[in-house]
């Protein structure tokens, strides 16, 4: 419980490899050496541990039994101990026992965050001393830089316990208000749009944003129009990837980018789509939590207090949660200014929020460059682009990757990760 009427369903896992690369001491007990990692992933509706965790599920369609787990091979639990939050209240197994209590906004969730590791790292004196991540993708983009700053507040005023914050990893993450103005150059980058259209687009529709676009202005509003026809059928989250049909499921942040679905989870996995035989669609795979959550006998595994949820949904419609757009970017370069590490990268087939997006609020900050723009490997092949700044900022592109990269290149973003928590070069 982090407030009255407030309780927070987690979890962590706890990592048992990879000790040589993660610690400089070895004398540590194992479960000091690895890095403590806070995740929040998706959406403020949707909540899914499957991504970066041990476990998923057997790509079967489902037949009326318990959906079986199995071993996920490029869990990030294979390099940082992760505590898994359902945030905000509300998500997930996560309660509120009164209305007031349910009531949420990005604001009040991250304090609620803050004030829940600050009582966990109270409870689990073994973990203090870790280096500490907060982590997170998608719409996390808009939390995790404010955890991270009251983090860091609370360590400047004394707050106990001090969390040994050492920085923060963002994956494809929503940052400010014009980034879906970016997905113009992203398109036709890709071949998706004429050049013809794109340069009407550029002249008819400068200063327009691409979430409010005015109908007086008939020119933008018609090139606008125009893009929508050619790019509705393709799948936002991975463009080489057939569009499946879309979960009926509407979510209020979808307002934000148009028809863009931001965050609308409909065809999302850990694993690569050729290596789900029996599921046609991603969504498809994903609907097997539903049914595995909801079985007693796995609410009882994972200690889930019995009443406090009639039914779990892995999004909520029904959420009292308050969609405010924040620019984040002040909160990065404070941040940096305070010298914590960073590590952003994207897939760079996601057309829900561009890589290219990315790259405009991370040059915004203004830091020099220091290892410039290069291609990082995996397995003697190339796996992304990766740059790194004076600011101890790297950025990085995983080739082929959607939103969210881990779900399509797993192999690869374990191997980022655990290069970059051991201060390597990607």
């Amino acid at each position: 419980m982090v407030k009255a009427g407030v309780f927070f369903f987690f979890f962590i896992l706890v990592a048992v490899v990879f000790l040589q690369l993660l610690s400089s001491s070895m004398v540590r007990p194992m479960l000091q050496l690895h890095p403590l990692s806070f995740f929040r992933d998706s959406t403020a509706l949707c909540r899914s541990n499957l991504k970066p965790g041990p476990i998923t599920f057997e790509p079967l369609e489902y037949n009326g039994s318990l959906p079986t787990l199995i071993s996920h091979p490029y869990s990030w639990t294979k390099v940082a101990n992760i505590v898994f939050l359902d945030l905000p209240v509300g998500t997930g197994f996560s309660y509120a026992t009164t209305q007031a209590a349910h009531q949420s906004n990005p604001t009040m969730a991250c304090h609620h965050a803050h004030e829940f590791l600050l009582k966990w790292l109270n409870d689990h004196q073994e973990f203090i001393s870790n280096p500490f991540y907060v982590t997170g993708d998608s719409y996390s983009g808009q939390l995790v830089p404010i955890i991270g700053q009251l983090i860091s507040q609370g360590n400047e005023n004394g707050i106990s316990p001090q969390i040994n914050m050492k920085g923060y990893i963002l994956g494809n993450p929503l940052t400010f208000p014009l980034e879906a103005n970016y997905k113009f150059p992203f398109a036709h980058g890709m071949g998706l749009i004429s050049d013809e259209l794109f340069e009407s687009l550029k002249k008819n529709c400068e200063g327009e944003s691409f979430l409010n676009i005015n109908p007086e202005n008939v020119k933008c509003y018609n090139n606008y129009q125009t893009f929508r026809l050619l790019t509705d059928e393709v799948n936002e989250n991975q463009i080489l990837e057939a569009r499946c049909e879309e979960s009926n499921l509407l979510m209020p942040i979808q307002k934000e980018f148009g028809r863009s679905r931001l965050l609308l989870e409909k065809s999302k996995n850990i694993i690569g789509l050729d290596a789900l035989p029996f599921v046609k669609c991603r969504s498809d795979w994903y609907d097997l939590s539903k049914y595995w959550a909801n079985d007693e006998s796995v609410r009882d595994a994972l200690h889930v207090r019995k009443g406090s949820l009639e039914r779990w949904s892995r999004c909520n419609k029904e959420l009292d949660y308050v969609f405010t757009r924040y620019d984040v970017i002040p909160y990065h370069l404070n941040l940096s200014i305070k010298g914590y590490r960073s590590l952003v990268y994207s897939g760079d087939h996601d057309f829900v929020i561009a890589f290219l997006s990315t790259q405009a609020w991370i040059r915004s900050l203004n830091y020099s460059i220091i290892d410039e723009w290069r291609p990082w490997m995996v397995d003697d092949q190339i796996a992304g682009y990766t740059r790194s700044y004076s600011n101890k900022m790297t950025f990085a592109t995983v080739k082929g990757g959607g939103h969210t990269a881990p779900e399509y290149k797993p192999n690869e973003c374990l191997a980022m990760l655990r290069r970059w928590l051991s201060y390597r070069l990607l």
